[in-house]
């Protein structure tokens, strides 16, 4: 749910109406690189992002985004009201007045009407964040394109607000980049490879393929091992991780291999055997 705040996030309160400056400022409002598409394409990505925190961010920004497009609107609006017929034919917006008079309606500054491809959404949450950085610098270019090409302050000001917000989305995708990477080798990079130590079959069944799991699964599988002795073995691979919990995770398996050893005293057939009833024989951590 939204809590709607019934005024502008910047005020915009123009003039002089200018409908060539609104045949070039509506591109941000329907075109490939605006409002309407980034609302959607962030509101979109946050259901497939791994973290909370970028859950969070497209959340704001997509919202944000939201109440720029409601600027832009207002910014066409105001350029266009109470436009003559002459004012109309003279700014060469007689081709939009006809489909759709002098209403706001999402396309480009050359006419082409806005198109669901620009919204991005792949449901990898490393090319939708890379994604997200292209989009808010290709933003900043269209508004920096706008300001070369507007002289009335009453349209400046708002727009040069846009403009620093693309900038501050830009940075806070960035910020994201990393956290983002580390939450996905803890729940998505295979980085165990989970055997039988004494007779190499995998778990949980000796018939099934060999697996590879993640660091939160190969501790809860620790878990559930059989009663006979297991030793983990966590190799170069393991340590090779860049995230801090991967390190961790390696110092805390070590306690727990002794800990199995110590505890129960099996022959090398006892356990093989113990393990076929079992349905699986021991965990080992390569």
């Amino acid at each position: 749910m939204w809590s709607y705040i019934k005024s502008l996030e910047f005020p915009v309160k123009i003039k002089c109406p200018d409908a060539r400056a609104a045949k070039i400022i509506i591109s941000q409002y329907g075109g490939p690189d605006g409002e309407l598409g980034a609302s959607l394409r962030y509101l979109s990505q946050r259901f497939a992002m791994p973290c909370p925190e970028a859950v969070g961010i497209l959340n704001d920004v997509g919202t944000e985004e939201l109440a720029h497009l409601e600027m832009v609107g207002s910014i066409v609006y105001q350029l266009t009201r109470n436009l003559s017929e002459e004012q109309i034919k003279a700014a060469g917006l007689d081709a939009y007045f006809v489909d759709h008079g002098l209403g706001v309606y999402p396309q480009a500054a050359a006419g082409v009407p806005f198109n669901a491809m620009a919204i991005a959404s792949k449901g990898d949450p490393i090319t939708d964040l890379h994604e997200n950085l292209a989009a808010e610098q290709k933003a900043r270019t269209t508004y920096d394109n706008i300001l070369r090409l507007i002289s009335d302050p009453d349209v400046r000001e708002p727009i040069k607000f846009l403009r620093a917000r693309e900038i501050v989305h830009y940075q806070r995708f960035g910020e994201q980049e990393q956290p983002t990477w580390n939450e996905i080798e803890l729940l998505m990079t295979p980085i165990f490879r989970v055997e039988c130590l004494f007779c190499n079959c995998s778990l949980p069944s000796s018939n099934s393929p060999k697996q590879l799991v993640s660091i939160r699964t190969a501790i809860k599988k620790t878990r559930e091992i059989c009663n006979f002795s297991c030793l983990l073995y966590c190799g170069h691979y393991l340590t090779k991780r860049r995230s801090a919990f991967s390190r961790i995770a390696f110092f805390f398996m070590i306690p727990i291999s002794i800990r199995f050893l110590l505890l129960v005293n099996l022959s090398h057939q006892e356990a093989i055997a113990n393990g076929v009833k079992s349905g699986y024989n021991g965990l080992s951590l390569r």
